[in-house]
């Protein structure tokens, strides 16, 4: 079957980073102008010629999200199952080359991280786990749903690129999203990035949320890894994945969110600095060229930022986040996949939210939804 590939394999990085990089304030402004907005538009949205227009971009912005999703911000935390990793990646605290003590957590302590959650008020919750098949694999997962799914209304994934057939039983075993993060859309650097295991398979990672679509998940959701190459040419790239995942798998859907390469062991620095307000006008890119699209925001970004974002195009975030297996209750020492920036507790994220005059939403899916009645 066709895949995303026939479609990227169209594009040239050089070709669509100049055209970016040559967008005039004219074009920025007739995409302004504009009620519904193409991807050519996002183009000259993120472009260097934007940046005069962000005030008005924000304005914008927040009138369009409150307008589609109201003034909500759903509440979730990441719950890492597993360090374990068999890929050698420069930028991630889990790679293999890394001499760290590796941990995946038993069923008993995946029950003392569920206490501490369900006790700060998290009904959300996101599976991570590095990429080690031999012991973080399909049957681990399974394992895992089938004693969480009890205790929370929504479970997501991040976890290594499964086949079809597997998404298949993550669907079936009540697993609500999928998100899969290219990294980088740069082939020709993509490489240098992930120099052993099966992620160093530029390919394979991205047909994957083809499988997914294919799989009938409810949602996908992608990201590149702001820092690596130019932030701007590889949020193309995404959006046209994301054109592409939704013209196809019309269904489904879709999410994105703004990994920026935060300190961790072992890792490289960025290779390209993005700063608050180039981040401020990519979100508003996003928002301003498709309505229907979640955006979320994790604790990698700091206080300041979190709290300003909440009423620019923002539909949900993490709060009182650990990067580590076992870090609400388990092991906190153990190493974390990257630091966090925000280290306020579920509770004052909250607090905050409301503060804005948003409403933090614990609970906004129910699986019972998504299935067919019984007569």
């Amino acid at each position: 079957m066709n895949t995303f590939r026939s479609v990227f394999d169209n594009y040239d990085w050089e070709t669509i980073k100049t055209k970016i990089y040559h967008t005039t304030s004219i074009e920025v402004e007739s995409a302004l102008d504009k009620k519904k907005r193409s991807l050519d538009d996002f183009l000259r949205l993120i472009s260097p010629a934007a940046k005069p227009y962000l005030e008005q971009m924000a304005q914008l912005t927040q009138e369009s999200t409150k307008k589609r999703f109201g003034k909500t911000i759903q509440m979730y935390a990441p719950l890492y199952l597993s360090n374990e990793c068999q890929n050698i990646c420069t930028y991630c605290g889990f790679s293999l080359d890394n001499k760290i003590k590796r941990k995946t957590l038993t069923e008993n302590e995946i029950t003392q991280e569920i206490e501490v959650l369900k006790k700060a008020g998290f009904d959300h919750v996101l599976l991570v786990t590095g990429e080690a098949n031999q012991t973080v694999n399909i049957h681990y997962f399974l394992k895992a749903i089938a004693q969480i799914k009890n205790d929370f209304s929504t479970i997501s994934a991040e976890v290594q690129p499964l086949s079809t057939e597997e998404y298949e039983q993550l669907h079936d075993a009540g697993i609500y999203s999928i998100l899969v993060y290219q990294e980088t859309y740069h082939r020709d650097v993509y490489k240098q990035y992930h120099t052993k295991g099966k992620k160093s398979n530029f390919d394979f990672r991205l047909e994957t949320p083809d499988r997914v679509g294919t799989a009938g998940i409810h949602k996908i959701g992608l990201g590149v890894l702001l820092g690596l190459e130019d932030w701007r040419t590889d949020s193309f790239f995404n959006a046209l994945h994301l054109d592409y995942l939704q013209k196809t798998y019309w269904q489904t859907k879709y999410a994105v969110s703004f990994p920026r390469l935060r300190p961790a062991e072992g890792v490289i620095a960025p290779n390209f600095i993005m700063d608050d307000a180039d981040l401020t006008q990519l979100i508003c890119a996003y928002r301003l060229w498709n309505e229907d699209l979640e955006i979320s925001l994790s604790t990698r970004e700091n206080e300041k930022f979190r709290d300003n974002i909440i009423p620019i195009g923002i539909t949900s975030m993490s709060a009182g986040s650990k990067t580590n297996p076992g870090g609400y209750a388990v092991d906190p020492q153990s190493l974390e996949q990257f630091e966090i920036s925000d280290e306020r507790s579920a509770a004052e994220i909250a607090k905050i939210i409301s503060s804005k005059g948003y409403e933090p939403v614990w609970k906004d899916w129910d699986r019972n939804f998504s299935q067919k009645s019984k007569v």
